[in-house]
Protein backbone atom coordinates (compact mmCIF):
# COMPACT_ATOMS: atom_id res chain seq x y z
CA UNK A 1 0.00 0.00 0.00
CA UNK A 2 1.23 3.41 -0.78
CA UNK A 3 0.44 5.54 1.81
CA UNK A 4 1.73 8.46 -0.07
CA UNK A 5 -1.19 7.85 -2.32
CA UNK A 6 -3.53 7.70 0.96
CA UNK A 7 -2.81 10.66 2.42
CA UNK A 8 -3.20 12.79 -1.06
CA UNK A 9 -6.12 10.80 -1.97
CA UNK A 10 -7.74 11.94 1.76
CA UNK A 11 -6.61 15.52 0.88
CA UNK A 12 -7.99 15.32 -2.44
CA UNK A 13 -11.40 13.90 -1.15
CA UNK A 14 -11.62 17.01 1.92
CA UNK A 15 -11.69 19.70 -1.26
CA UNK A 16 -13.92 17.92 -3.14
CA UNK A 17 -16.09 17.16 -0.50
CA UNK A 18 -15.50 20.95 0.37
CA UNK A 19 -15.88 22.12 -2.60
CA UNK A 20 -19.31 20.34 -3.20
CA UNK A 21 -21.20 21.68 0.43
CA UNK A 22 -20.23 25.24 -0.46
CA UNK A 23 -22.12 24.86 -3.71
CA UNK A 24 -24.95 23.54 -1.88
CA UNK A 25 -24.92 25.77 0.66
CA UNK A 26 -27.79 27.77 0.23
CA UNK A 27 -29.80 24.50 -0.99
CA UNK A 28 -28.48 22.77 2.30
CA UNK A 29 -29.93 25.02 4.39
CA UNK A 30 -33.33 24.80 2.89
CA UNK A 31 -33.40 20.73 3.30
CA UNK A 32 -32.07 20.65 6.91
CA UNK A 33 -31.98 22.24 10.34
CA UNK A 34 -28.73 21.45 10.53
CA UNK A 35 -27.15 23.54 7.83
CA UNK A 36 -28.70 26.81 9.41
CA UNK A 37 -27.25 28.97 12.17
CA UNK A 38 -23.59 28.30 13.84
CA UNK A 39 -22.05 25.12 12.89
CA UNK A 40 -18.41 23.51 14.79
CA UNK A 41 -15.51 25.29 14.53
CA UNK A 42 -13.99 25.56 11.25
CA UNK A 43 -10.85 24.05 12.70
CA UNK A 44 -12.67 21.17 14.35
CA UNK A 45 -14.73 20.10 11.62
CA UNK A 46 -11.46 19.87 9.39
CA UNK A 47 -9.86 17.90 11.51
CA UNK A 48 -12.82 15.51 11.96
CA UNK A 49 -13.52 15.48 7.84
CA UNK A 50 -9.36 14.91 7.48
CA UNK A 51 -9.70 11.67 9.89
CA UNK A 52 -12.95 10.64 7.92
CA UNK A 53 -11.56 11.06 4.42
CA UNK A 54 -8.29 9.10 5.94
CA UNK A 55 -10.62 6.20 7.11
CA UNK A 56 -11.91 5.95 3.38
CA UNK A 57 -8.99 6.29 1.81
CA UNK A 58 -7.23 3.26 4.09
CA UNK A 59 -10.05 1.08 3.45
CA UNK A 60 -10.07 2.12 -0.61
CA UNK A 61 -6.78 1.53 -0.81
CA UNK A 62 -6.71 -2.25 0.83
CA UNK A 63 -9.87 -2.64 -1.47
CA UNK A 64 -8.17 -1.93 -4.36
CA UNK A 65 -5.33 -4.28 -3.11
CA UNK A 66 -7.43 -7.12 -2.96
CA UNK A 67 -8.96 -6.80 -6.26
CA UNK A 68 -5.86 -5.75 -8.04
CA UNK A 69 -7.19 -3.15 -9.85
CA UNK A 70 -5.56 -3.05 -13.15
CA UNK A 71 -6.26 0.27 -14.54
CA UNK A 72 -8.60 3.56 -14.48
CA UNK A 73 -11.45 1.42 -15.81
CA UNK A 74 -11.23 -1.28 -12.96
CA UNK A 75 -10.91 2.09 -10.24
CA UNK A 76 -14.15 4.02 -12.27
CA UNK A 77 -15.85 0.27 -11.67
CA UNK A 78 -14.77 -0.24 -8.29
CA UNK A 79 -15.35 2.97 -7.01
CA UNK A 80 -19.60 2.91 -9.01
CA UNK A 81 -19.60 -0.81 -7.18
CA UNK A 82 -18.94 1.12 -3.38
CA UNK A 83 -20.77 3.86 -4.06
CA UNK A 84 -24.06 2.05 -5.08
CA UNK A 85 -23.40 -0.98 -2.21
CA UNK A 86 -22.99 1.45 0.45
CA UNK A 87 -23.50 5.61 0.38
CA UNK A 88 -26.56 4.82 -1.79
CA UNK A 89 -28.31 2.11 -0.14
CA UNK A 90 -27.74 3.88 3.88
CA UNK A 91 -29.06 7.31 1.85
CA UNK A 92 -32.07 5.33 0.01
CA UNK A 93 -33.11 3.83 3.55
CA UNK A 94 -32.87 7.42 5.16
CA UNK A 95 -35.30 8.50 2.90
CA UNK A 96 -37.64 5.52 2.89
CA UNK A 97 -37.18 5.04 6.90
CA UNK A 98 -36.59 8.33 8.21
CA UNK A 99 -38.04 10.78 5.73
CA UNK A 100 -34.67 12.38 5.18
CA UNK A 101 -35.55 14.41 2.27
CA UNK A 102 -34.64 13.58 -1.40
CA UNK A 103 -32.87 16.58 -2.81
CA UNK A 104 -30.63 16.16 0.65
CA UNK A 105 -29.71 12.50 0.12
CA UNK A 106 -28.63 13.29 -3.29
CA UNK A 107 -26.45 16.08 -2.60
CA UNK A 108 -25.04 13.76 0.12
CA UNK A 109 -24.54 11.10 -3.04
CA UNK A 110 -23.23 13.18 -5.24
CA UNK A 111 -20.56 13.75 -2.36
CA UNK A 112 -19.44 10.13 -2.00
CA UNK A 113 -19.41 9.46 -5.62
CA UNK A 114 -16.94 12.31 -6.00
CA UNK A 115 -15.28 11.35 -3.16
CA UNK A 116 -15.11 7.43 -4.01
CA UNK A 117 -14.04 8.22 -7.99
CA UNK A 118 -11.23 10.51 -6.78
CA UNK A 119 -9.75 8.01 -3.87
CA UNK A 120 -10.10 4.86 -5.92
CA UNK A 121 -7.99 6.45 -8.86
CA UNK A 122 -5.90 7.85 -6.73
CA UNK A 123 -5.11 5.20 -4.58
CA UNK A 124 -5.58 2.24 -7.68
CA UNK A 125 -3.13 3.95 -9.70
CA UNK A 126 -0.84 4.96 -8.04
CA UNK A 127 0.30 1.98 -5.94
Amino acid sequence: MNFWAVLVAAVAAFVLSGAWYAGFGKQLARLSPAYTGEGRSPAVTAVVEIVRNLVLALVVAGLTMFVDIGGWTDAVLLAGAVWIGFPVMILTGSVFHEKVPAKLAAIHAGDWLIKLLAVTLIVGLWR
